[in-house]
């Protein structure tokens, strides 16, 4: 009777679990909806991940054997296990291991280790079918190691509404929140890391306002704006009071160009005078101000008519992959922006696409475009931006030598860009040396 009272003591719950159980669970059931709508990665995490995590783990042997990454035991196994244990069910097929799976804000991350013979790409067929055995918005597998992939869920679409924290004062230097990721991260814009980028779009694809908001996170900084907007200044005119140079036309973007090569050079020989290899080296009251170009609409620099152009036209773009090549080190930052992109503008197009290494494709009117941007990086990324719709406005697949992520850039409307500069004006640096005649 001792035994048998001992063993039931050791199964029933304590009193006082079971009172918190019966109090905490009607009350994630009532404040749930409030809850998920005010704090939706609280709910995710105490509600949301618990139910989907075991979900995984329920279904990850039937799932694996129904999308064919499953393998079978040897025959000879097999027949063994029949003859020993007389009639036995053979020994179930051997499923990839799967790791821990982690909770991220929105979804979740595992590792799995593929077994001899299976490929990455075998399971980037299959995440279709993972994101509807678990019930969430989308899956996404990459190459994480070699003989292991990474996916990544994510439970809802967090580029539908994307939140971006209101950023307060001027932030990390040259570092700006611009939008949300697929994964529910930040989609963050980080010069330092990677100092030029190439933005593509058609009309209404976001384009303007990625610009727009990657000048509202510039504004506040201590850093120079320089546009160059060759359709007379229509759209980067917005920012001009935060400006501390800008081109309306070819003419004046040739002189613009040519002074930043200059400004470069002359930081150059100040980082050879100190003996330190870039200007980050340099003491805080010596460093010059970092220049961040932003190049609106790039064919118009490279589109010719006439013999006067086409060398205006080689002069340009010869600046600007001089600018690409040494400014990273200079403080000379690149954004160059286009609706179309492509080898037909000429080879300086080509070798200037070859030293923008970050990449930003929106919706794209033509498949060179989005070719010209992504498909020298990725031809993954290159599916995914072809396959963004009309509606999808401000959704874009960026990729870089890192590798490519979908992300959507946060709303900043042109009266935004107008205020912002307007409040930031009085941060703008005077560079004589960059002041172009009209």
């Amino acid at each position: 009777m001792k035994l048998a009272s001992a063993t039931s003591v050791d199964v029933t719950w304590p009193s006082w679990v079971l009172v918190v159980a019966a109090v905490l669970v009607p009350g994630l059931l009532l404040a749930g909806p409030a809850l998920r709508r005010r704090y939706p990665a609280a709910w995710w995490l105490l509600c949301g991940f618990p139910a989907v995590a075991l979900r995984v783990v329920q279904t990850w042997r039937p799932l694996m054997a129904g999308c064919g990454l499953a393998v079978s035991r040897r025959p000879a196994l097999t027949v063994v296990s029949g003859l020993v244990g007389k009639g036995a069910p053979p020994p179930q097929p051997r499923v990839p291991r799967r790791g821990l799976i982690r909770p991220t804000s929105g979804g979740f991350v595992l590792l799995v280790r593929l077994l001899p013979g299976q490929v990455p790409e075998h399971f980037v067929k299959a995440a279709p079918a993972m994101a509807e055995s678990w019930q969430v918005h989308a899956v996404r597998v990459t190459s994480w190691k070699p003989g292991i992939v990474r996916i990544v869920a994510s439970a809802v679409d967090p580029l539908a509404d994307p939140q971006v924290p209101k950023q307060r004062g001027p932030g990390h230097l040259l570092r700006v929140t611009v939008g949300a990721l697929e994964t529910g991260a930040a989609w963050v814009v980080d010069l330092r890391r990677v100092p030029h980028w190439l933005i593509v779009g058609a009309t209404r694809s976001g384009k303007s306002t990625l610009i727009n908001a990657l000048v509202a996170g510039l504004a506040p900084q201590p850093v120079a704006l320089v546009g160059i907007d060759c359709k007379g200044g229509m759209e980067l005119s917005l920012y001009e009071p935060r400006l501390s140079a800008l081109a309306t036309n070819r003419e004046q973007a040739v002189r613009l160009l040519t002074a930043l090569v200059d400004l470069t050079l002359d930081r150059m020989s100040l980082c050879r005078a100190a003996r330190v290899r870039n200007i980050w080296g340099l003491p805080d009251k010596e460093r010059p101000v970092p220049v961040v170009v932003i190049v609106d609409e790039i064919a118009e620099l490279f589109l010719v008519a006439s013999r006067t152009e086409k060398d205006e036209a080689h002069a340009a773009g010869t600046a600007l992959i001089r600018l690409a090549q040494l400014g990273a080190a200079l403080g000379v930052f690149l954004v160059v922006a286009g609706q179309r992109v492509g080898s037909d503008l000429g080879p300086g197009v080509t070798a200037l696409r070859a030293q923008l290494g970050g990449r930003v494709c929106h919706r794209v009117a033509d498949p060179g475009t989005a070719e010209m941007a992504l498909g020298n990086l990725n031809p993954d990324a290159l599916k995914a931006a072809q396959a963004i719709a009309p509606e999808q406005a401000g959704t874009a697949v960026l990729a870089s030598g890192d590798g490519w992520e979908r992300a959507r850039s946060h709303l900043i409307t042109e009266a935004d860009a107008e205020t912002v500069a307007a409040e930031y004006a009085h941060l703008t640096p005077v560079l004589s040396e960059l002041h172009v005649e009209p």
